[in-house]
């Protein structure tokens, strides 16, 4: 774990593009100042800003036609779930680092920098952005028994993949090029499973993974929340299915 005196230090640039993907479904209140916010980070790094909508139902669609002239934006022509927005995402991306973004506003941008640099260093393959490694970012947890079944959903993913972390279910998940373009060809899911399997995945290939400490606001579902219990249950399926009977 990187620790927070080390977040903001310089990183070389060496001409490295950033691929930043966004899975957006219905997130027309929070879209324009997410991609705001993104775009105002400022990173020694080109940044490739790739939407993904999941066929929205709201506004969000009209929303990203706004930019398809600035960034890559794609429009899936049904609803199939976040696993396959990324995915999509995924393979248009082109950068030498692959990071994930919700289109909500829980997650801050500004942690990029923390995110990136133990790859841009060499150090590891794999970063994922926790929200449990530091009290005193004084994160937002709104709904403590889904936390609860969360962190047994953790740690069961730990065991079965090996892969040990605090918070396998964050959004921030970063990936050097050479990581995911080993993983991406193996990716089944198309809802929330995905969290589980690109975990699984980075067990299998033995990759080297660190988790850094990120700000985190949750929302409610009066919010736009969209993960519900049918979907925890879903992901004990997942975790067992990806870990223990799916093969490189």
């Amino acid at each position: 774990m990187l620790g927070s005196s080390e977040k903001y230090t310089d990183m070389p640039n060496d001409n490295l593009k950033l691929s930043i993907i966004i899975p957006v479904y219905n997130e027309e209140r929070t879209l324009r100042k997410l991609i705001s916010t993104v775009e105002a980070v400022d990173l020694p790094l080109e940044k490739e800003i790739i939407l993904v909508d999941d066929f929205s139902g709201d506004r969000s669609r009209e929303i990203l036609t706004e930019y398809q002239n600035k960034y890559r934006v794609i429009l899936l022509d049904k609803n199939q779930g976040k696993g396959a927005a990324v995915r999509q995402g995924f393979e248009a991306a082109s950068g030498d680092i692959v990071l994930v973004q919700d289109a909500d506003l829980e997650y801050n941008p500004q942690d990029y920098p923390a995110l990136i640099k133990p790859i841009v260093d060499g150090a590891v393959d794999v970063v994922y952005g926790s929200r449990f490694l530091e009290p005193e970012y004084n994160n937002t947890i709104v709904y403590k028994s889904g936390y609860f079944f969360s962190q047994a959903l953790n740690l069961m993913s730990n065991i079965l993949s090996g892969v040990w972390l605090s918070d396998m279910y964050t959004c921030y998940k970063v990936f050097s090029k050479d990581s995911i373009s080993k993983i991406y060809p193996h990716l089944r899911s198309k809802r929330f499973g995905i969290d589980p399997e690109l975990t699984a995945w980075v067990g299998k290939f033995r990759f080297k993974i660190v988790e850094v400490p990120i700000s985190y606001r949750g929302r409610t579902y009066q919010d736009g929340k969209k993960i519900n219990w049918k979907d925890g249950l879903a992901a004990v399926w997942h975790i067992v299915r990806f870990n223990l009977f799916i093969r490189k």
